[in-house]
């Protein structure tokens, strides 16, 4: 029996996919650079705060987090991107992500255990695995309870 689950997938890198499972996420929305407010002392992946419904979120750079190069770098300050909030006992963070790909069933069941040797070691920490689609391409499958509960931003937040 199929233990399917939906996911959303998006981009990562210049070729990478991954998902983040859907009970976790809140909203999905579209956020200008201009309106993140730095803060100092930080990771460099976390971007700084963002009024969400009057609350503050936190804005993380996702693929910077995961040992990718950084949004800002290819983004103008201008740029929208996409956040994603997760939202796990009462704790929002947003992710912030170049491009959202689709809603997707996978089933939980396929997922194959994050091996070190394929992946950057900043990323094992966020990884629940992979899936292999019917392309023969990896699916980087998120940990989004091991992101919003990580020690980088627990301290601050």
């Amino acid at each position: 029996m199929a233990n399917r689950q939906k996911f959303l997938s998006l981009n990562l890198g210049t070729r990478d996919t991954a998902v983040i499972a859907l009970q976790h996420i809140t909203e999905v929305f579209q956020v200008s650079l201009a309106d993140i407010c730095g803060v100092p002392q930080m990771p460099s992946c976390v971007l700084g705060i963002y009024n969400w419904r009057g609350e503050m979120l936190w804005l993380v750079d996702l693929e910077a987090m995961l040992g990718y190069p950084p949004l800002l770098q290819k983004a103008n300050f201008l740029s929208n991107m996409m956040a994603i909030v997760l939202q796990k006992e009462g704790k929002n963070l947003g992710l912030l992500v170049r491009q959202l790909m689709d809603i997707e069933w996978l089933d939980t069941n396929q997922v194959k255990p994050p091996s070190a040797e394929l992946f950057y070691p900043a990323m094992s920490p966020f990884l629940q695995g992979y899936f292999i689609n019917s392309a023969e391409e990896m699916i980087l499958n998120l940990d989004a309870t091991a992101i919003i509960q990580s020690p980088m931003w627990t301290v601050n937040n």
